[in-house]
């Protein structure tokens, strides 16, 4: 259960730190598949791709282990705290800072295009899986920014930003709605973490992740990853699945 001052702190200032939420045995070693996977994905400088160097897209697709984040149950409590127990996984996406260098992060962006007062519809997550520091890229964020419309400059933005330093295993919670811009890294060593950025239950998902798992493989999933990855609010593709009974439905009676 996530304390009170944390949960206002977000909905205050549009950012928080959590700590030790993950075992460090466990980040080292989603850190060491990452490391896997984003030595393997490379893109050709020619290729539309390459601003995704260093963000893996699915990486529980290409390595199983990363499927164990998303039912976790204090990350299923952050979910349930800010967006209710009926949220669902928009994107999962990772997040290296290759050594000397950086990624498409380090730009001043929002990860939501939509402002609505008072209402959080996008939840963002970033798993440190190495400590981060001011020399390795760590995240700048613009404290109450989450309903400006406007990009701020880069004086404005850098002249107020404050950046944040989770220890491997911490996370990082914000209002997808809050500015905010990755860091360079400036040491001879890869950081690495994982992205996640979840949305209501109404809303449509970056992948059709039931589409994108299957249903061979989700047959096996625990009700809470199913819940997260989207199969319980499909809708039917037949009169037959429009008419089942409610416990078979695809889209569940509890999830509007």
């Amino acid at each position: 259960m996530l304390d009170q001052a944390t949960i206002d702190e977000v909905h205050r200032r549009g950012f928080a730190t959590i700590s030790g939420v993950f075992d460090v045995g466990v980040a080292d070693d989603w850190r060491t598949g990452l490391a896997a996977l984003t030595a393997k994905q490379r893109h050709s400088q020619s290729d539309r791709t390459a601003i995704d160097d260093f963000m893996v897209h699915n990486p529980m697709m290409l390595d199983a282990r990363f499927f164990d984040v998303l039912e976790h149950p204090r990350l299923l409590g952050v979910l349930d705290t800010f967006l209710g127990p009926t949220s669902i996984v928009y994107a999962y996406t990772t997040s290296s800072m290759p050594a000397g260098g950086s990624n498409y992060s380090r730009r001043i962006h929002v990860d939501c295009p939509r402002v609505i007062p008072n209402y959080m519809s996008n939840l963002g997550i970033m798993i440190a899986l190495d400590d981060f520091t001011a020399e390795n890229g760590a995240t700048y964020f613009l404290p109450e920014s989450f309903e400006r419309l406007d990009a701020p400059s880069a004086e404005e933005f850098f002249g107020s930003a404050e950046r944040v330093f989770p220890r491997k295993g911490d996370l990082v919670v914000f209002n997808a709605r809050t500015w905010h811009c990755g860091g360079a890294n400036t040491t001879d060593v890869d950081r690495h973490a994982l992205t996640i950025n979840a949305c209501r239950s109404y809303m449509r998902q970056r992948f059709d992740y039931p589409r994108l798992v299957g249903e061979s493989l989700a047959a096996e999933f625990s009700p809470s990853l199913r819940r997260v990855l989207g199969f319980d609010v499909r809708v039917p593709t037949s009169l037959k699945e429009y008419y089942l009974p409610e416990d078979q439905r695809l889209y569940k009676a509890n999830q509007g």
